[in-house]
Order: structure tokens, then sequence, then C-alpha cells
């Protein structure tokens, strides 16, 4: 006890955590400044993330480097997993390259730039301060955040000088598994993997720790970062529960073996660096990186192992097709790119939704099956209530973006949804038009239904084509959609021409003339919807070209 009052007699305890917080905030600063300046790129980079195991790696690390966050690229790919954008093995994949893409930072850290930092933070300052654009204020915010990296770790060594006389008390404190212990306590507390790294550097720089007990540190860290994921997929479904065990599994496995061969991984870290902070900053690349290269040959094997362990309940079913799939609050907290995204998606869903519901249109009008009529009225309600969800979540995702293009994009999104929402609208129009022809007995004529059937097939194929082209992000698809829009004008006048020589001429009812004059006018109004659908291509490529070009 007493060499404990001692320790801490003259321990600067507030400057450490304010070295600490500036560390976390410098971090938090870089990441959020480099993904408004990756903009667009940047979700279509999330939108990608599927594919090889190996690409998946590459894809995880890179995004990682750009969030600056481990932790908040798990979190997103929970959440993925959760909404079904991608499975347990390509989510896996990105998992392990997010483990390295993290120790960027930490190589950051280990430089000794101070000097050059001020210099950042100046220019930074400028820039932020008196920058013309976004591009540049997030420029120098990104600047800001490097140099407050340095900042909070200078504080954190002049807080620890005073211990430089105590050695001999971490010493004698300093087992491995102590270390690992620490390593993930601190960091499931402060849920920053990099801030237990860089206090990690300074205890290692100023002789109070080995580095051994360093490792151990390190490894305890790589255990320590997974709470956030376990954190993330509660409440959610188990294909999220199944992610984030197998982000918690792959680290503990990993850092459970190096600490059998810590010795020998030790001395082989000794080999990299003379200088202790960078062998910390490389014993935390190094483990990450072999520890992808044993697992990367097994990732099925794993992740079925991961299902075996973590399995659906018997009583557990998926999410109903009529409800929102894509809009994981979590995605919030962590990318606002991803969270853009999100809203395309849902409205690419949504869109489905309502192409089905025009169908079903179809069916009641020209097979006169009037049994359906109360489907396409629930559907109409349950495509408001989707848009309603829908905007409320654009909104929240709004409030965190930064970016122009991202935010143009997101406007788009939004607009869309509201002319899907009036689709919903039309084909109740058109249901109950149905209900009138059943109620009052009415019949198109044979040249009438035809007509009918031949309008109905455009306006439903340039439906289908705009939510193809918004799904894929094809210009050429979404240009289809706008021409089949062109046609369905001219049809829309040339066949109400037609329809009125008809009622002129005695061979129509007039009410079933009006019935099908409004079916023409709603069916006109559908393909409008849909040629604003796939303008929203034409904005999302026009950003891609924008940001090709810077």
């Amino acid at each position: 006890m007493e060499e404990l009052i001692n320790l801490f007699r003259d321990f600067d305890g507030l400057k450490l955590l304010g070295g600490v917080a500036l560390l976390i905030y410098g971090i938090k600063t870089m990441g959020d400044s480099l993904q408004t300046l990756a903009g667009d790129n940047m979700r279509r980079w999330l939108a990608s993330l599927t594919g090889t195991p190996l690409r998946g790696v590459c894809a995880g690390a890179l995004v990682t480097v750009i969030i600056q966050s481990s932790s908040a690229t798990t979190v997103m790919l929970v959440s993925f997993v959760h909404v079904g954008l991608m499975n347990l093995s390509q989510a896996f994949s990105v998992i392990m390259g997010a483990n390295i893409g993290t120790t960027i930072t930490a190589q950051f850290m280990a430089f000794n730039i101070q000097k050059y930092s001020i210099i950042a933070a100046v220019v930074g300052v400028y820039l932020f301060t008196f920058g013309k654009n976004t591009r540049q204020k997030q420029t120098g915010a990104g600047l800001i955040g490097f140099a407050l990296l340095f900042v909070g770790m200078d504080m954190m060594k002049e807080a620890m000088v005073f211990l430089r006389g105590h050695r001999e008390f971490f010493t004698k404190y300093s087992s491995p598994l102590a270390g690992l212990i620490a390593g993930a306590v601190v960091t499931m507390c402060v849920q920053a993997s990099a801030a237990t790294v860089g206090l990690t550097m300074v205890m290692a720089s100023e002789g109070l720790i080995t580095i051994d007990f360093a490792i151990a540190i390190i490894l305890g860290d790589n255990i320590g970062t997974t709470i956030t994921a376990v954190l993330a997929s509660i409440g959610g479904n188990r294909a999220g529960k199944q992610a984030a065990a197998a982000h918690v599994m792959f680290n503990v496995i990993g850092a459970m073996i190096m600490m059998i061969f810590l010795p020998y991984y030790a001395r082989l870290i000794t080999l990299t660096s003379s200088d202790i902070a960078r062998q910390v900053a490389n014993s935390h690349s190094l483990f990450n990186i072999m520890n992808t290269v044993i697992f990367l040959p097994f990732i099925n094997p794993y992740t079925r192992l991961i299902q075996w362990l973590v399995p659906y309940a018997k009583d557990e079913t998926e999410a109903s097709e009529q409800e929102t799939k894509y809009l994981d609050w979590h995605l919030l907290d962590v990318s606002p790119a991803a969270g853009v995204d999100a809203v395309r998606k849902e409205m690419v869903h949504l869109g489905g939704i309502a192409l089905g519901m025009m169908k079903t249109c179809r069916t009641i009008v020209l097979e006169r099956d009037w049994e359906i009529i109360p489907e396409v009225v629930a559907t109409e309600g349950i495509i408001n209530k989707m848009t309603d969800n829908i905007v409320k979540y654009a909104t929240r995702v709004g409030q965190r973006v930064h970016d122009p293009d991202l935010s143009k994009l997101l406007n788009s999104c939004v607009n869309g949804v509201g002319d899907i929402e009036r689709i919903g609208d039309h084909g109740e129009n058109i249901a109950e038009m149905g209900s009138i022809m059943d109620e009052r007995k009415l019949e198109f004529s044979d040249k009438a239904a035809a007509e009918c059937k031949e309008m109905f097939d455009t306006v439903i194929e340039a439906v289908e084509k705009s939510i193809r082209a918004l799904e894929a992000e094809n210009p050429e698809l979404a240009e289809e959609a706008r021409t089949l829009e062109k046609k369905t004008d001219e049809m829309e006048r040339e066949l109400r021409a037609r329809h009125i020589e008809r009622l002129n001429s005695g061979k129509c009812r007039p009410e079933v003339g009006v019935v099908f004059i409004d079916l023409l006018s709603n069916l006109e109004r559908v393909a409008d919807h849909a040629n604003n659908i796939a303008l929203i291509v034409r904005d999302i490529q026009m950003v891609h070209n924008k940001q090709a070009v810077i």
C-alpha cells in the first residue's frame, strides 16, 4: 500500500487524462475529415465491400484507415450483416482488414515528428479558418486532428515523467497476463484502441515497461476493441450477433496463440527497430497481419463454426419484405456515407414494393380480379409507413453529412422516396377504379382493354428500369426508363384521343370512358415519377465524375 501511495503522490492524473482525450479527439477529427474528403467515393467503397476474401481484407483496411477506427468499421459490418447486405464470410474478411487498417494510426504515432505537427497545426488552422470551400476546411480539420495526436502524446509523456523513479514497481507487477488484462480493460473503458496503444508507447519510451509487457498490453487491446461490435449486436438479429462473435473469437484466438509464443514474438519485434515506440507499433501491425494470414485460408470453416456456435433459433424468422431493411441506426454514429447508402438501398427496396403493387393493379383491371383490391390498399399503407421511417432516418443522416456531394445525393434520394410514395397513391387510385368497375359492372371493350394493357406494360417497364438503374447506379438503364416515360406521354395523348372518338361515336359507355381516362392519367403520372427516380442516377453519375476529376 505504501508503494502505491508513493507512486501516485505526484501523479498528474489530469494531464494524463487530457492527453488521452486529445489523442482520441485528434483521431476522430482526422477520421471525420477524411470521410468528408472521400465524399461519395466513401459511399461507393462501403457499397462494394463484398467480394473475394482478399478484396474484403483490402477494402476493410482502406475504409478503416479513412474512418480511423476498426471499431467503427466493425459496427458497420455488424449492421450490414444484420440487414442482409453481406454474408458472414464476406464480413469476416473485411473485419480482418479492419484490424490491419487500424494499426496505421499507431505507426503514425511512433514517428518522432512533433516539430512537424506544429506546422500541421498552423496550416490546419489557417485552412479551417480561411478556407474558401468545404474541401479546404476539411483538409484543415484533418491537419489539426493530426497535430492533436502528438500534442496528446506529449501530454501523456509529461504526466508520466515522475514514474521514472518507480520502475521497480512496474517490474514487480508487470507479468504478461497482467498486461493482457490491463490492455483489454482499458480499451473496453475508453473504446479507442489507439489510445491504449499510445499510452503503451509512452510507458515503454519512459522505460517503465519491457517490450514483453508492452506486447501483452497490445494483445489485450485487440481483445478489448471487440466490445464495440458486441454492444452494436445487442438487439440485432442472429446474423449480426454472429458477425460480432466472429470478431471476438478472431482476436481472442490470435491473442492466445501469440501469448504462448510471447518470448519468441518479442524477440522478433526487437529486430524490426531500435526504437521501442516503433517496436510497440510494429507489434500491433505484425500481430494483425499474421493473424489474418493464419485465418484467411480458413474463412469458410471458421464462419461455419461461428454459425454452429451462435445458431438461429427455431422460431426466429426473417423480417417481412414489406418492412424497412437497411435503416440501421448504428450507422449514424460511425459513417454518414454508410447512412446515405442505406437510404438509397431502402429506396430501392421501397421501389420494389411499389413495382409489385403496380403489377397487382394490372391484374385487377385487366383480369377483373376484384378480390385482390384490399391487397393494394394495404400495400399503399405500408409504403406510407416506410416512407415516414425513411424520411426520419434521412433527416438524422443529413444532420451528420458535411460533404456537399453526399448531401445532394441524400436530398435526391429523399425526393425519390417521395416519388415512390406517390406511385403508391396512384396505385391506390387505380384499385379504387377497379372497385367502381366491380360495383357498376363496367367492362372495357376489347380495343380499350388492349390499349390499357399496352399502357400498363410500358409504365411498369419504366418503373422497373428506373429502380434497377438506381440499384446498379446504371445511367444507361436510367436513360431507357426516361425514354419509356416520353413514350407514355405520347401514348396517353393518343389513347385519350382514340377513346374520345369512341365515346363520340357511341361505341363506349360514358361511365366506362371516365374510368378509362382516369386510368390513363394515373398511369401517365406513375411514369413521370419513374422518370424522376431515373434522374437520381444522373445526379449520382455527376458526383462520380466530379470525384474522379478531384
